[in-house]
């Protein structure tokens, strides 16, 4: 079909533009009018083969597909497994996109409602894998699970008595999953004792504002984790409340929030901005879906001084909030850069309760700048997909004439450089290790002090030491895996004979002991199981309100809303330079603890 659209340009349209120039020079006009004519003709034959050729290939590949399934289910010497083979099929052809369009099977619809609502039918808590079971790591104050007395470290064993050994997250999850109302029967071990409960599942809506409180006698602080249906109704009422407390300054955590419904972060930005400003607009291929979407209903305080927290892990409608706010020079933009999401999802129904999520379209923020990260258009030869390029970054401008660029998220006006925690630390909490003696903590004592005055006692650390101890906890310091690996290629190439003294030598000054490690690095270590032990005594809200008190990118948001005079020069753009600090984090992750934890399902 290629071939024919390029016969008919060549061999007609050429000749014709030629037969209209001579015309027009002989100022023929009725010819003229009649090549004109003769050309558009040409152009539209054209066209219309070259879109046959497209739904012809269209076509044809979906016959390929259909013709390739019939034969593999006739002539394949096993049964085949129709739903499981067109499900990575098409898994594998989106794949070819970007990660952010999705098929979604009817058994899954359950996932997407969850998304866009946070609610869903379950037992209310988080699970993740612990070995040949999964474990309990966080229960929602008030709902089934927490009212039947279920806490975070209970073994998961049996779901109506079915045993869960050997099964992912995502399949207990499912199993744990149903219609409000469904009774379900759950075993668990505690203390190495199996006990049985019966509970019913209820709607599970997960809180989009976990915790709002005083900072301190003048600064609100609201945490918010996620947009999704009517969130903005959360934050709103969440900053009236705080209103009665007489705040002069507010700050909006926004750490670890991955986005969700557009028009959700339209009404979170009205709620600190006049009626009438544009906050965003979306551009894709279908023009008549583009929109502009503006401030529409009065702002609960659009004079209060505003400081946001962001992190690498902010994404989406939490970059249009942030970038919002900076482009319109409401407030100040704390933290890490974010996560780089200027791409906007639909949800389109289709055939048999299935479900596609796909991008439609890119976001522009109010400076006109898309803080997309990514080039999913034009991805590498191996596949890979390359962080935009420097040379294609653009400069924008805020309301009052700061530059802010485009092409990689967020960039806070204050920066907090994560500091990385010591290897010791890092595999404490990734091994478990803290989340199992808050378990045992939580046990061994009926109850504790507030949340504010906890503190874990050099009596308890020493404590900690023997339950290690009793675990036989150890680990290799990447500085030993990297001599180990250094004295392996010196023995094969017999270069460790010649140098033997010297290996030995560093063997010994680089080898760790526990006992020494957990000296050094014992405030780090303790910050983290009394983060964990709060957890388990108060709940989410309560794990929040602890650790706020200490948070550095909090700390930092405070102290610039506290001058007004740092503040004001931030936002007219005469702030010198850019301000940095640090907060522990886990090496190679972002600065929350709750970034580590990815892997947990909501049931």
């Amino acid at each position: 079909m290629f071939e024919l659209a390029g016969y008919f340009l060549s061999n007609f349209a050429i000749p014709i533009i030629n037969y209209i120039v001579l015309m027009k020079k002989k100022s023929s006009v009725k010819y003229v009018v009649v090549g004109v004519i003769l050309l558009t003709a040409v152009i539209s034959v054209s066209f219309l083969s070259t879109q046959e050729t497209r739904d012809f290939r269209i076509a044809k590949n979906l016959d390929i597909f259909f013709s390739l399934f019939r034969e593999l289910n006739t002539f394949y010497v096993d049964e085949i497994n129709p739903d499981k083979m067109v499900k990575t099929g098409i898994d594998d052809m989106l794949k070819t996109l970007d990660p952010y369009t999705v098929f979604y099977p009817e058994s899954e619809g359950d996932e997407v409602t969850f998304m866009t609502t946070g609610k869903y039918g379950g037992i209310g808590s988080l699970i993740r894998d612990a070995g040949d079971y999964v474990v309990i790591s966080l229960v929602y104050k008030g709902f089934p699970a927490d009212l039947a007395g279920i806490r975070p470290g209970d073994l998961l064993k049996k779901v109506d008595g079915v045993s869960l050994k050997g099964l992912a997250t995502d399949q207990v999850s499912e199993k744990l999953k149903g219609n409000p109302g469904t009774p379900i029967s759950l075993t668990i071990e505690r203390n190495g004792v199996e006990q049985e409960f019966d509970l019913k599942r209820e709607r599970i809506a997960v809180p989009p504002v976990p915790y709002y409180g005083m900072l301190d006698s003048k600064t609100g602080y609201i945490r918010f984790t996620t947009f999704t249906q009517d969130c903005s109704d959360d934050v709103r009422n969440a900053l009236v409340a705080l209103k009665t407390h007489n705040p002069q300054q507010i700050v909006l955590d926004l750490r670890g929030n991955p986005g969700g419904l557009l028009t959700e972060a339209v009404n979170i930005v009205n709620l600190f901005v006049d009626p009438g400003n544009e906050i965003v607009s979306t551009k894709g291929k279908v023009k008549n879906f583009d929109e502009e979407f503006k401030t529409e209903r009065q702002p609960v305080d659009d004079k209060i001084p505003l400081a946001v927290i962001i992190n690498r892990s902010s994404a989406s409608a939490s970059e249009i909030v942030a970038g919002a706010i900076q482009d319109l020079d409401r407030g100040i933009i704390v933290g890490q850069r974010s996560y780089g999401k200027g791409l906007v999802q639909i949800t389109r129904p289709l055939s048999y309760n299935t479900q596609l999520k796909v991008t439609t379209a890119k976001y522009y923020i109010p400076s006109g700048r898309c803080i997309q990260a990514r080039d999913f258009t034009h991805p590498n030869e191996d596949g890979s997909v390359g962080i935009i390029p420097d040379s294609l970054i653009s400069e924008f401008h805020t309301r009052n004439g700061r530059i802010v660029k485009d092409g990689g998220g967020i960039t806070p006006d204050v920066e907090v450089t994560p500091e990385s925690l010591s290897q010791i630390t890092t595999e404490l909490f990734l091994r478990n290790y803290i989340f199992d003696y808050a378990t045992k903590y939580y046990w061994s004592h009926p109850e504790i002090k507030s949340a504010d005055q906890f503190k874990f006692t050099d009596q308890d650390f020493s404590d900690f030491r023997d339950f290690l101890l009793k675990r036989k906890f150890s680990y290799q310091t990447v500085t030993e895996a990297s001599l180990e690996e250094l004295i392996s290629n010196a023995k094969k190439e017999k270069y460790y004979d010649v140098h033997k003294d010297l290996f030995q030598q560093l063997e010994k000054d680089l080898n760790h002991t526990l006992e020494q490690d957990l000296t050094a690095f014992k405030s780090e270590i303790t910050s983290l199981l009394e983060d964990e032990i709060v957890g388990r005594f108060f709940y989410e809200d309560g794990y929040i309100a602890h650790t706020i008190k200490t948070d550095d990118q909090v700390l930092k948001a405070v102290q610039i809303l506290n001058s007004k005079e740092k503040y004001n020069s931030i936002l007219q753009g005469k702030s010198g330079s850019v301000l940095i600090t640090h907060e522990l984090s886990m090496p190679g992750q972002a600065g929350d603890k709750e970034d580590l934890m990815s892997d947990q399902e909501s049931v």
